[in-house]
């Protein structure tokens, strides 16, 4: 098959930071292509990959200090895409509802991978008016917002197997906190289960502009223990010892996480997590096999007592059978081609009208 794949441009493809979206899409476009796929990924001019690449900007939005104006960029991105659109059998877009209206007058067959939260409001209109729009979830927990959206299939992330290496036991004497400071990440948890428990807890966290006023005034004052080490961001080649290490992974959230990719990084490791039940995690963490499930701080602190219980060849082994990229990159390969033989029935149906 021909296909395209349509990435948001804040960051590279795989970016070289935090960036969830953008490092799946690279999965996922690097196992098309050795799936024997031609392959086009629309992303940043930075980006790395196997597929044939078309750039739209320069580099990704977040680390060009010269782009002030991101929207004209991801417009620009989306009428690329329409332009080349009869050279595709397929357009897999990521760029939540912005294409929209472009794809409504688009051909070729197309499907769009939602990646971020849909509890707001005024998506309900909007996702009404684009009702025909096919559309992936990444858990099912992500649609419930949205029960009327045409949803074609949900599709679970997937890393490559190679991308993290096992630890049968942990190097180091402490919880891994990985992923963004803001209020719904609620790292402020993570440090009172590490305090509770008297055990180092590292966090490799970014911090946006948007969440900056409320790290500096209610997290900063938490990291002066001497429990606590902030590392800031981590490149992706340091996470696998940095999760790897710890003896749990710490994912305390208070929101609907559509996904939670760092779940499934952990247990690659071998690394079983603690998470609270919100959004995705039910359909991650299996209780008391890969992990432990929580509701309450209280239950935090005794599930994370308890982790060397869990066996972590057995997160290992969960990890293989159900979160691998060849797995996800399958799963989009059968979504494909029934959107394609969809297409062509429709054909057939109005040419005999």
């Amino acid at each position: 098959m021909r296909i395209a794949q349509v990435a948001p441009l804040f960051e590279s493809v795989p970016p070289a930071l935090y960036g969830g979206t953008e490092r799946v899409v690279s999965y996922l476009t690097e196992e098309l292509v050795a799936l024997g796929h031609d392959v086009t990924l629309f992303a940043s001019g930075d980006s790395r990959t196997s597929a044939v690449l078309v750039p739209v900007c320069p580099r990704s939005l977040r680390l060009d200090p010269r782009c002030v104006d991101h929207l004209a960029c991801e417009v620009f991105l989306i009428e690329r895409a329409a332009a080349l659109a009869h050279r595709f059998d397929v357009i897999h877009f990521h760029t939540a509802h912005l294409h929209f209206p472009v794809l409504r007058r688009t051909p070729t067959s197309a499907v769009t991978t939602m990646h971020g939260r849909l509890d707001m409001p005024e998506l309900v209109p909007l996702y009404d008016e684009f009702a025909e729009a096919a559309l992936i979830s990444i858990s099912d927990a992500q649609r419930v917002p949205l029960p009327n959206a045409n949803w074609v299939a949900t599709i679970h992330h997937g890393l490559p197997v190679g991308a993290f290496s096992f630890h049968a036991r942990p190097d180091g004497n402490y919880f891994a906190f990985l992923g963004r400071i803001s209020r719904e990440k609620r790292v402020d948890r993570a440090i009172a289960i590490a305090k509770a428990l008297g055990v180092p807890l590292r966090i490799a966290a970014k911090v946006d502009r948007a969440d900056r006023d409320y790290f500096e005034s209610e997290i900063r004052p938490l990291l002066d223990h001497p429990l606590v080490t902030f590392l800031g961001e981590v490149r992706e080649e340091d996470k696998d010892a940095f999760l790897g290490g710890a003896r749990a992974l710490l994912f305390p959230i208070d929101w609907p996480e559509p996904f939670g990719l760092v779940m499934i990084e952990a247990l690659a490791c071998g690394t079983p997590v603690v998470a609270f039940r919100c959004g995705s995690v039910p359909e991650i963490i299996e209780p008391g096999h890969t992990g432990f499930i929580v509701d309450t701080i209280e239950e935090a602190i005794a599930a994370t007592r308890c982790v060397a219980t869990i066996d972590r060849r057995a997160c290992r082994q969960a990890f293989e059978q159900r979160f691998s990229a060849r797995r996800m990159a399958r799963q989009h390969e059968a979504l494909y081609e029934r959107l394609l033989d969809e297409r062509t029935a429709d054909g057939r149906c109005l040419a005999g009208s």
